[in-house]
């Protein structure tokens, strides 16, 4: 089970979403707990100036930008759409 950390602007994202993405990126996030690779999540790393990151759907539109700061603990940066990525 994952330990999950959050930088301030990824709270600010998240208090900025609509209620019913928050509620989903809730759900997705509990799923991101259990196993940070289900399938599900179509979790995967990241290249180029974001090589350090990951990151994970909450649906087909918001993606969740995280890295994982040990074996355990995973430090969610941002979530939007695809445009956290820029």
């Amino acid at each position: 089970m994952a330990t999950i950390d959050v930088t301030p602007d990824f709270e600010k994202a998240f208090r900025r979403l609509p209620v019913r993405i928050q509620r989903l990126a809730t759900k997705k996030t509990s799923w991101f707990r259990d196993n940070a690779h289900d399938s599900r999540l179509k979790t995967h790393k990241l290249s180029g100036q974001l090589n350090e990151h990951w990151s994970f759907s909450v649906n087909r539109e918001y993606r969740i930008l995280f890295e994982f700061t040990s074996n355990t603990t995973a430090l969610f940066h941002s979530i939007g759409t695809h445009a956290i990525y820029r």
